[in-house]
């Protein structure tokens, strides 16, 4: 009886308003009344009531209609059951044709019995919906014919008049709306074949009386062909838009093959694209544009191309929008023109009435502020929201064996026509229907206590390697970051000046840390293997934490070199910018990144699919590893957030290496992978992404930025704060100047001093997005439980049935032999 509940109201559930609670209780009036007559006959001495005894009349034979052809010959004492595996507990008892009668009279067992009584059924509920639109009668103006009783109710009574009920049926859908004509035929349980005759017998009687009744009028005949134009540009409109969907075709055979797990990550993949793409138009829009119209001097000593700058960032592209140092402190103008007719130049400017000559002023180092601050913001907005809704959907309770039947009965489109939709259709439910059912057969076997305490030794053994390694790759970082920090000082002091050497040089820190975010995620792995999870998302979960754990550290080690070491003595090292050499140094990891992610992706897929089939001979593939391959994009991404200070364009390579890595990855994925040997469903794989990818990734990398802009001096000789104790000072300054220029604008300054420069001012949006993710977290919670109680009481209420019919075989066991005692004497008199 427990089936799934889903709250959405779609076209789906829109035919249970048509059952109205009128309707339910003429449906279940009569099953309350048999029982009180039951329990008053008992009472009364003189008989009362008596039900009919359909074992002497073998009117109806309603016992076929709960029971096998077997079943109801052996309760006759012909035949026994030769299959005890019964189901249907209400089939295993042996019931008297009384209590079968109530049986055959529920909802739950009317459906299926026949086409004529299905037919008069439904009759009776399209008479019944008209006469709701129509005046909304109450129960007691319907016929008794139109409720189910217990008494009489065979199949022949309603299969009598089958083709009158059938003509009569189409009489009544004809009259409904178009709607209520589609959700009733919809919830028919008969054939497709069925249904579409009875549809088409019903627009042929419709078209019929249109045509009897006269021709259309000429502005009703225009009024119909607008609407149908309309309705047929809106479809179109919206297939287009439909259509425009980023790898909607490529993400349904990623489903379809891989199944759900693998489909999360580029689903990942994209929602990151699109934070890129954000971050490169917010930027581009208010800092790139106006600082590349408005250029500032070239350098006399400018570098010249020589190729080496794709790899390392510098050379060229050290005086561009690609970095900090490229923008000034000053305020850029733009002059208004004056406006030119045919008659020679106006008294009027185009920028207003002030006359020509006026300027319009871009504060630059106010921009650069308050963009990256907004785009921090935004995007923290944008996550909170994503991850809340993520929450929602993802910790609804779908039992496996209700979400089973809705993918099997309710999953097909028909309105798929291209062979290529109906194969990718018909893949995805294939696949999704094996990671249910692995679900459903999914099995815990017992284990013996030695069992458990070796198996929990394994797990220590394994999590004590994983973290030490992770421990021992941090301090390797450190150590050689500490190195590479003392040789970049050493060569600023020493007078051979060998430029292009330095720049190569600066390469080995980010080959060193790819290297390692390459190799220790494979030794993690075969940890893994030694483990032997049971379930895949275990196994899935738990190297995605510890591939977090490693990459996190390497992140801290890493900004403590560049916020520490680099920006605490930047002139010990040379540099007049040392925002821009951070910004390079983001470069080139999420550079080198890119490139170890393609040497993966070629020898640990590709070659290593050849060496097992033609080497091993096995015909087995290497399956796609999620865990490693998203914590790779988490690394990306923070390095794009944590760059956007230094290197306003650097979003723009983020989406380049995106772009590439989708493609790449969807093509190595089709040839060199194969599906999971365990299909599993990731229900909750996109929840943990989104927030792994808040919390850590993005928090982190928010703290960085704030830290560098509210504490760290900026550099002096380049950028739009150079001169400032800190980045956050602009801010003050221009509150100064604007309560100079205007006296009424004093609350700004008092807002900018106890608001602004607080640091609790942080913690508040801080809070109160936490505040929401609780909130909304508690709600779905509630709602889980909720579904959960209407779950249980659904089962309760079929036990409520079986009960009761229990209840009321007894009652009729009781009273029986009282009856046939009566009917015995009776007849004995009547022949004496």
């Amino acid at each position: 009886m427990a089936r799934s509940v889903n709250f959405d109201y779609s076209e789906h559930h829109m035919e249970a308003a048509l059952e109205s609670p009128m309707d339910e209780e003429v449906v279940h009036s009569s099953f309350s009344r048999l029982i009180e007559e039951q329990s008053h006959s008992l009472v009364e001495e003189d008989g009362g009531v008596e039900m009919e005894d359909l074992a002497d009349e073998g009117r109806d034979h309603l016992t076929r209609l709960v029971q096998p052809e077997w079943a109801w010959r052996g309760q006759q004492g012909a035949l026994e059951p030769e299959d005890s595996g019964q189901t249907d507990p209400l089939i295993e008892e042996r019931w008297s044709s009384d209590t079968l009668r109530v049986l055959s009279c529920m909802p739950s067992r009317t459906i299926g019995r026949s086409r004529g009584a299905i037919i008069s059924q439904y009759y009776n509920r399209t008479m019944q919906l008209r006469r709701r639109r129509q005046t909304r009668p109450s129960i007691r103006d319907f016929s008794r014919s139109a409720r189910p009783s217990i008494r009489g109710f065979g199949i022949e009574a309603d299969c009598g008049g089958e083709e009158s009920k059938r003509d009569q049926l189409v009489n009544n859908l004809q009259n409904l709306s178009i709607s209520d004509r589609v959700r009733m035929l919809r919830g028919m349980p008969l054939s497709v074949a069925e249904k579409s005759e009875l549809r088409k017998r019903a627009c042929n009687l419709k078209e019929r009386a249109a045509s009897s009744s006269g021709r259309m009028p000429c502005c009703s005949r225009l009024k119909y062909y607008i609407i149908i134009a309309v309705r047929q540009s809106w479809y179109s409109w919206l297939s287009f838009l439909h259509s425009l969907q980023l790898w909607q075709v490529a993400l349904k055979r990623v489903s379809g093959r891989f199944g759900t797990g693998v489909l999360s990550y580029f689903l990942f993949l994209k929602t990151l694209l699109l934070f890129n793409v954000f971050l490169l138009l917010l930027n581009g829009v208010f800092l790139v544009i106006p600082q590349a119209v408005h250029p500032p001097p070239c350098p006399p000593d400018a570098a010249h191309f020589t190729g080496l700058e794709l790899l390392t960032g510098a050379g060229v592209f050290t005086n561009s929008v690609m970095y900090y140092g490229y923008y000034t402190n000053s305020v850029l103008s733009f002059r208004c023109n004056l406006t030119h007719d045919a008659m020679g130049p106006t008294n009027q400017s185009d920028c207003g009435p002030e006359g020509p000559g006026r300027q319009l002023s871009y504060n630059m180092p106010l921009a650069y502020f308050f963009t990256i601050g907004l785009a921090f913001f935004i995007t923290c907005i944008i996550l909170v929201y994503s991850m809340s809704k993520s929450f929602g959907k993802s910790f609804r309770i779908n039992k496996s064996q209700g979400y089973l039947a809705v993918k099997v009965f309710s999953s097909w489109d028909f309105k798929l026509i291209k062979k290529t939709s109906v194969k990718l259709q018909s893949e995805n439910i294939c696949t999704q229907l094996k990671e249910l059912l692995s679900e459903v057969s999914r099995r815990e076997e017992k284990k013996s206590v030695l069992q458990r305490l070796a198996r929990l030794a394994v797990h220590a053994l394994a999590w004590v390697m994983c973290l030490g390694s992770t421990l021992a790759c941090a301090l390797a970082v450190y150590y050689f970051s500490e190195y590479m920090h003392r040789d970049l000082e050493a060569r600023a002091r020493s007078a051979l000046k060998r430029p292009q050497v330095q720049e190569a040089s600066l390469l080995a820190l980010p080959v060193v840390v790819s290297s390692i975010n390459l190799l220790l995620p494979g030794f993690f792995n075969t940890v893994a293997w030694m483990e032997e999870y049971d379930s895949p998302s275990v196994r899935t979960y738990v190297a995605i934490f510890r591939n977090l754990l490693l990459k996190v550290s390497v992140l801290a080690v890493l900004c403590f070199h560049w916020l520490g070491r680099i920006a605490a003595n930047p002139a010990i090292l040379g540099l007049e910018c040392w925002e821009s050499f951070v910004g390079q140094e983001l470069y080139r990891f999420l550079l080198m990144d890119f490139i170890f992610t393609v040497l993966d992706t070629f020898f640990g897929e590709f070659l290593w699919k050849l060496f097992s089939q033609k080497v091993l001979k096995r015909k087995r593939k290497p399956v796609f590893d999620i865990a490693r391959n998203v914590l790779e994009l988490i690394y990306g991404q923070t390095l794009a957030w944590l760059g956007v200070l230094f290197s306003p364009v650097l979003p723009a390579v983020q989406i380049i290496k995106l772009l590439l890595l989708f493609y790449m990855k969807k093509a190595s994925l089709m040839m060199n992978c194969q599906a999971p040997r365990k299909p599993w469903r990731a229900s909750q794989m996109s929840t943990v992404f989104i927030t792994l990818l808040c919390f850590p990734s993005f928090l982190g990398a928010a703290v960085s930025v704030t830290y560098t802009m509210w504490t760290i001096p900026p550099s002096g000789k380049c950028g739009p704060f150079r001169g400032l104790s800190t980045m956050f000072q602009s801010g003050k300054l221009w509150v100064r100047d604007l309560q100079t220029a205007n006296p009424n604008l004093a609350w700004l300054g008092w807002v900018h001093s106890y608001v602004l420069e607080n640091p609790v001012f942080l913690f508040i949006p801080a809070g109160i997005f936490l505040m929401v993710i609780y909130f909304h977290t508690q709600v779905v919670d509630g709602q889980r439980k909720i579904i959960s109680l209407l779950q249980e009481q659904i089962e309760n209420e079929g036990e409520d049935k079986k009960f009761l019919i229990t209840k009321l075989q007894a009652i009729h066991e009781l009273r029986r032999p009282f009856s046939r005692t009566g009917r015995h004497r009776t007849s004995e008199d009547s022949a004496c």
